[in-house]
């Protein structure tokens, strides 16, 4: 998967692995996921999942997406389900930066219509989204204060 999209941060590398951790502000920061309806308690464990759900009431698709691998305060790779769009991998890494961080995200469709669509024109379409969360992500972590709660 290719770097697709990155924001630097004032935030450290903690702070942003700390919202990252909060499934329940997986919203806040995910631009298309409109609320969350659950969070296994184990998140962000390789397994566990958060159930959110997709677009505008009454129109809403009810959706998880799933961690698929972990590199503690460092790296996660999601497995992003989207109802009848399919599924998408979804990387992201947070690495020291200054005194703050960079983080990186990268997304591959990998099931439904849209796994179709060339690998760069994938890329393409999906970053400027993709910089929206990262810059919404930032936001979120550098205004947490250490107990995690937003000031």
């Amino acid at each position: 998967m290719s770097r697709i999209a990155w924001q630097e941060t004032a935030a450290s590398p903690e702070e942003v692995w700390d919202v990252l951790a909060d499934g329940w502000r997986y919203a806040g920061w995910v631009v298309g996921a409109s609320r969350i309806r659950q969070v296994d308690a184990t998140w962000p464990e390789v397994g566990s999942r958060i159930h959110h759900s997709v677009g505008l009431w009454p129109a809403m698709l009810h959706d998880f997406t799933e961690v698929i691998a972990r590199t503690a305060e460092h790296e996660l790779l999601l497995s992003a389900r989207a109802w009848f769009f399919g599924r998408a991998e979804i990387g992201l890494t947070v690495d020291p930066s200054g005194s703050g961080s960079r983080i990186t995200m990268s997304e591959r469709v990998v099931g439904g219509p849209a796994r179709i669509i060339p690998g760069v024109l994938q890329a393409e379409l999906v970053r400027p989204r993709n910089r929206e969360c990262l810059h919404r992500l930032a936001l979120i972590a550098e205004r947490a204060t250490p107990e995690g709660r937003t000031a």
